[in-house]
């Protein structure tokens, strides 16, 4: 493989990115406690991960519009059109296996 400069793997970051982000907005029968149970990471995390790199660079940036950006439309809305309670096995296992602070 020829080497990358910077700029192309930014770009290719970027488009990885931007990939993984709207196929998360098409799975909407996939839950974040599903993805946290699974990987360790959710939509809220992709969008607070987001949010830091944006501070990081200077731009002032709230957690709604961080999500806003990840999940295509407000988090409240959101959560009415596609979140389901979780059955207690999926709670359980996320309550063992979540990070703690």
């Amino acid at each position: 493989m020829d080497r990358i400069d910077d700029q192309k793997q930014l770009e290719l970051e970027a488009a990885a990115f931007r990939r993984l982000r709207d196929h998360l907005r098409e799975r909407t029968d996939v839950q974040n406690i599903d993805l946290m149970n699974l990987a360790g990471f959710c939509r809220n995390c992709l969008s607070n991960w987001y949010r830091d790199a944006a501070e990081a660079d200077g731009i002032a940036m709230t957690r709604e519009e961080s999500r806003e950006i990840v999940y295509g439309m407000p988090y409240g809305e959101w959560r009415e059109r596609y979140q389901r309670e979780a059955s207690p096995e999926t709670a359980q296992r996320f309550e063992e296996t979540r990070p703690r602070d």
